[in-house]
């Protein structure tokens, strides 16, 4: 960073932010294997959250390589960019007052690890979508394991790439054969439990 960028103190903060939105900031980040229903689940949360008043925003790991992470691949290294650029974002959009929602794969402990540095305690939840690899392969929503199992796609997650698996995520949510829309109604009452939502 240059020595001549200084950070710019605004008046209106993060806590009066929150104040007039009515809710505590947060960070809800689902992290799981491709296929285990991340999207899926954030989504209805994001629904779930919204007719309850909250102000949210949706982070979904496709829509931000359309954009903002347009320019990255898909190899160790530039996996690590795209999930240090979101929680850049995340973090901005916590300052703003928001709720904000990812749904990433984001395979490796120090990336999720970063994104909980950047804000302050108790603002990063880190919900686990524990579906077994062989589950996320059946479902296969999107044609990416045939093509990575057939050699088409390299670094590929749980085929040729690790994921590495939260040691104690806040919610560890198991996701198999249960409809969606119970299961995130689930994580909604996991999460108000732990007061992380009202």
């Amino acid at each position: 960073m240059s020595e001549n960028v200084v950070w710019h103190q605004h008046t209106i903060d993060k806590a009066e932010r929150a104040k007039a939105l009515g809710q505590k900031p947060s960070i809800i980040w689902l992290t799981g294997l491709s296929g285990s229903g991340k999207s899926t689940l954030a989504n209805l949360l994001e629904k779930k959250l919204f007719e309850k008043q909250h102000h949210t925003y949706l982070l979904d790991g496709d829509n931000v390589r359309h954009g903002l992470c347009g320019d990255l691949g898909f190899d160790d290294k530039a996996r690590v960019e795209n999930i240090r650029r979101i929680s850049e974002v995340a973090k901005l959009f916590v300052d703003s007052g928001l709720i904000v929602l990812t749904a990433f794969i984001s395979p490796f402990k120090d990336d999720r690890r970063f994104c909980r540095s950047l804000v302050q305690e108790g603002e990063f939840i880190e919900v686990f979508v524990d579906t077994p690899l062989a589950v996320c392969e059946q479902r296969d929503p999107k044609g990416l394991y045939k093509k990575a199992r057939q050699g088409d796609i390299k670094h590929f997650t749980g085929i040729d790439s690790a994921y590495e698996v939260p040691e104690s995520p806040e919610v560890h949510l198991e996701y198999v054969d249960e409809a969606p829309e119970k299961t995130a109604e689930r994580l909604y009452e996991l999460l108000k439990q732990q007061g992380y939502v009202s």
